[in-house]
């Protein structure tokens, strides 16, 4: 039989508003396990006294250097003079490295309950803020054997500390029609290659990768990444005229106005008559009915999804399709919160090859940033530091005025003395 439960009234209140809560979970294991008796009188007494006890330590398994987050509690005895929690002194979390895509059967799910039921509280987070599964709740002691039965399911465990941290990668292709590159594919080259630096951490600090596949970046990769690979394309945007007019007719010229035509950013969306759209090679168009069709100017479209989003089908991206690379974005540290830098404008990813390039750009990207940053310092942060222009120069790539870092504020440049710097420019070339 469980312990007796403690009071918890300050717990009980979370359960009262319209929401689920999670103390309604834990009371619920709580009935089987004193190791959850124990874990909400802790956190009970936490909100009474408003202050944290746990604190870390140093937990692992056979061969990894990271993966297991330790967590032991302060008032675990008599000599704190605080209430005792003896059978939740130790409550370690073992981060689990996701597929790709998130993709599970009810079996794999199954499994992961019955481990966890059997060798820690239960309480699984699917997923945590890096992505991994996140087994929260467990003894020293079980730990390992925790850790042998998820490992012969297949799954590895995920980074902690100063490493590459577990990927991300969105449902992509194999559920998305928007999907610019196989994500999966993507995701699986950049795990299998950096699996030393995930397992044993040896960097500055950590170092996120996460895919999404196309510009609504469904991962944040750009806000959250220290590489992101972003789906997008080079041609045209793609067109059907019978989903078209078919929108058209359940929709209307009012909602094709006001939420496609005025919501583009760059104005690249114009309502015309349909036999006046252009016919130059960067312009696409599609009737949406017998008088009126929309012309997209391809060379001012910035790849937002908004227009593909709201008339999907109707609107698609393009053929020509591959991904856009940004490094350098992560929530606030020294210097504030960050977006990834632009620093490859269209790399294809069709063959297999092109994936290997784009591994290859990864190594280089974090060799880059291990021999140059400094302890405790996001890649966004060194870039910040020591400038993209020095970056760019390191990784050996070429120039482009695609390398958007933020856009213009101001349209408006001023070209006088340009020719006295265009001569000073000839003069010190020469000489």
């Amino acid at each position: 039989m469980a312990k007796q439960p403690h009071a918890t009234p300050l717990l009980d209140q979370l359960e009262s508003g319209p929401w689920p809560s999670f103390v309604t979970g834990l009371k619920r294991l709580a009935q089987d396990k004193d190791y959850v008796v124990d874990l909400l009188g802790h956190l009970e007494h936490s909100y009474k006294t408003r202050k944290g006890y746990w604190k870390g330590g140093t937990v692992g398994v056979f061969g990894y250097g990271g993966g297991v987050i330790p967590r032991f509690t302060e008032i675990k005895d008599e000599k704190t003079g605080a209430p005792v929690f003896k059978d939740a002194a130790e409550f370690h979390t073992l981060r689990i490295m996701p597929p790709p895509g998130m993709h599970y059967d009810t079996a794999t799910l199954r499994k992961f309950c019955d481990i966890w039921e059997k060798y820690g509280s239960g309480l699984i987070a699917l997923h945590g803020q890096t992505g991994d599964i996140m087994l929260q709740g467990c003894t020293t002691e079980n730990v390992q054997p925790a850790w042998d039965e998820i490992n012969q399911m297949g799954f590895d465990m995920g980074g902690a500390g100063p490493s590459v941290r577990t990927g991300m990668s969105c449902v992509g292709a194999a559920r998305c029609e928007q999907s610019c590159y196989d994500e999966g594919m993507a995701h699986q080259k950049i795990v299998n290659n950096f699996l030393d630096d995930i397992h044993r951490p040896a960097l500055p600090y950590k170092f996120k990768f996460k895919f999404s596949g196309c510009g609504n970046d469904c991962m944040n990769a750009i806000q959250r990444s220290d590489m992101a690979v972003i789906g997008t394309w080079r041609d045209n945007m793609g067109t059907d005229e019978a989903l078209a007019r078919k929108w058209f007719a359940k929709h209307g010229m009012n909602e094709l106005v006001n939420d496609v035509i005025n919501m583009c950013p760059t104005r690249a969306i114009q309502l015309k008559d349909a036999a006046a759209v252009g016919q130059d090679a960067h312009i696409s168009s599609v009737k949406v009915s017998d008088a009126q069709a929309l012309e997209i100017s391809n060379k001012d479209c910035v790849r937002c999804m908004h227009c593909i989003n709201v008339m999907t089908g109707a609107l698609a991206p393009g053929n020509d399709k591959g991904a856009t690379i940004l490094v350098g974005g992560h929530g606030h540290l020294k210097i504030g919160a960050t977006l990834g830098t632009v620093v490859v404008p269209f790399m294809s990813l069709k063959q297999d090859e092109d994936y290997d390039k784009m591994v290859e750009l990864a190594k280089n990207i974090v060799d880059f940033f291990a021999e140059n940053a400094l302890e405790h310092e996001r890649i966004g942060e060194m870039i910040e530091r020591i400038g993209l222009v020095n970056f760019v120069e390191g990784l050996g790539l070429e120039v482009d005025p695609n390398m958007v870092n933020c856009p213009r504020s101001n349209p408006y440049v001023r070209t006088d003395g340009w020719d006295e710097e265009v001569a000073k420019a000839a003069a010190r070339k020469a000489a």
